[in-house]
């Protein structure tokens, strides 16, 4: 927190999030659900709802949020700004709430290119380059996932990645499945959840949220033998992501698998929205790479963005793809 005001910026407020940061779209029974500039009426993503909101409406230049299962990635997509999630364990989280500490990492939004370079910069504590990686993948699995028009949209932008970077092919990023590497994630969360918040909740019997009670029963309910599958499945995931991502490769993937759905949705219908979106935003908390979510395309009037993915430690070869690809 205090890095920012140490290089120069000034801090003008406090945003807030689903509760205790359970949630990925973004709607808060108490606090209210951000806006979401870019598609009013539609959710913001979330967790980091309100960081994400504010930068989009342009009331501030910059603002950071938290990451677990995909809570900067998902809100910087839905709300058409770059947001980033950097390797897990890079950045000191001292001061943080944790919340499933195996996942939880700190990152940040920007609406323009410049700023988020010069933002990265001074959090990552490197320059960034001005090189690009040397090679790109393209998930062939995940663009399927996408919805038809979602994928369509982020061509272009893809076109132009290539043209960056010519040096590129295509690959699966889960050969068991995008489903079963979110089932791995939705299981590991909640566990950690739980056994981090288990104290207060006893303790205290706070209110919650339909959806967010729902998550901490659920993890202090899974069985230890599922547990023991899902941690093996993340040992499987970052192999594969280690295989996928020697260093100076970037791989390509939609952030999201649809734009923002609308605000108010009855709860018989989010688990499945959010289900689809993990499935895409998995792979960061089970393997731990940095991501960055990058604007640029349209879907019925709504944003969604196009993830970089990098090996671990090149968040900054990320951050200058991101902005070479927005220069263009």
């Amino acid at each position: 927190m205090q890095t920012l005001p140490d290089a120069g910026c000034t801090l003008v407020g406090k945003t807030i999030t689903d509760e205790v940061s359970l949630g990925i779209l973004g709607e808060n029974a108490f606090e209210r659900t951000p806006l979401n500039p870019a598609a009013p009426g539609f959710v913001p993503g979330g967790s980091s709802s309100g960081s994400a909101s504010v930068v989009a409406q342009g009331l501030c230049d910059t603002a950071l949020g938290t990451d677990t299962g995909g809570s900067v990635r998902v809100p910087a997509s839905f709300c058409g700004i770059f947001g980033i999630r950097p390797t897990h364990g890079r950045l000191d989280l001292t001061g943080m709430l944790p919340q499933a500490p195996s996942s939880d990492t700190t990152g940040w939004f920007a609406r323009d290119g410049g700023t988020f370079a010069r933002v990265s910069a001074v959090l990552l504590g490197e320059a960034i380059p001005a090189a690009l990686p040397a090679r790109l993948v393209i998930a062939t699995d995940a663009f399927g996932f996408a919805e038809a028009a979602t994928a369509d949209a982020l061509m272009p932008m893809l076109d132009r990645l290539k043209r960056l970077i010519p040096d590129h092919r295509e690959d699966m990023l889960a050969p068991p499945g995008l489903s079963v590497w979110g089932r791995a994630q939705r299981t590991l969360r909640p566990v950690e959840a739980w056994e981090t918040f288990r104290a207060w909740v006893e303790r205290d019997n706070p209110r919650f949220a339909f959806s967010v009670a729902k998550g901490l029963v659920m993890g202090a309910a899974t069985p230890e033998a599922e547990r023991g599958w899902a941690a093996l499945m993340r040992q499987e995931a970052r192999g594969r992501m280690r295989h996928l991502l020697p260093p100076g490769t970037v791989l390509a993937m939609p952030t999201t698998p649809f734009p923002a759905p609308r605000a108010g949705l009855a709860l018989s219908a989010l688990t499945p929205i959010r289900d689809a979106i993990l499935c895409l935003c998995a792979q960061g908390g089970l393997a731990g790479h940095p991501q960055v979510s990058v604007p640029g395309a349209m879907v019925e009037g709504r944003p969604v963005g196009l993830s970089l993915i990098g090996a671990r430690g090149e968040d900054a070869a990320l951050v200058a793809t991101a902005r070479a690809l927005t220069d263009h």
